[in-house]
Formats: C-alpha cells, structure tokens, sequence
C-alpha cells in the first residue's frame, strides 16, 4: 500500500470519527436531524477511507456507496447486513435534510449513531489488517 493512500485513508476515518463525535453532540443537544446527518457522513467518510485503496473516489454518493458495495459487501470483506446499514443511514439523511416537515426522533438518531459507531468499528479492523499487508 502506498503511504499517500494509507494517509488519505487515515484522514478520512479521522474525519469519519470527528463527524461521529459532532452527532453526539448534537444528539445531546437534542438536534436529532442534524445529528442523523453526522451520522450519515460519519459512515460515508468511512466507505471514503476504504474506497481509496484501491483508487477510487467520486462527487456522487450513490456511486462511492455502490463502489464499496460491488467491491467490499458483495466481494465478501464486509457483512451482507452492512449494505442495510449504509442504505438505512442514507435514507434518513435525506429525508432529514430534504423533507420539509420530517420529525427525527430520539430514537432514529440514537439508532443512526450506534450504526456509524458500529461501522467505523468495522471499517477500522478492516484498515488495520489492510495496512499490516
């Protein structure tokens, strides 16, 4: 693995993981909608970090998560159940950011961020292992 793309990587989880501690925040502060919007991105950055080992990246969101799908859920790096996870945060975000009169909930944000902790656990063993190669 080359050493600007284990850096790259690097930053990107980092930034996966400020974004998590930024949905805490606001989840405690009681934003919800922007708190299931940190989570989205805090799980987004995270697929940014994987996608770039092998060179990948793109402006589209439905084509870096179809990317890590193809590749990394269908290829068998990742859980099946991680394609849910992904597509459950995606559509929440939306309907956070983009319908007007959508009400989140304690719960659908306590849910959003226990699911980007979860996976930037998993996206963080997966790199571990991937650099050790």
């Amino acid at each position: 693995m080359q050493l600007d793309v284990k850096t790259l990587s690097t930053y990107r989880l980092n930034r996966a993981k400020e974004d998590l501690e930024a949905a805490i925040s606001n989840h405690q502060s009681g934003f919800y909608k922007v708190a299931i919007n940190r989570s989205y991105y805090a799980i987004f950055h995270a697929i940014r970090a994987v996608n770039i080992l092998d060179g990948f990246d793109a402006s589209r969101h439905s084509s870096v998560i179809a990317h890590f799908n193809q590749f990394y859920v269908h290829g068998g790096k990742f859980d099946r159940d991680t394609y849910k996870l992904i597509d459950s945060a995606y559509r929440i975000r939306e309907k956070c950011d983009y319908s007007d009169f959508f009400i989140a909930s304690k719960e659908d944000s306590e849910n959003q961020i226990c699911n980007a902790k979860d996976f930037i656990y998993r996206v963080g063993e997966f790199l571990s292992i991937q650099v050790e190669e």
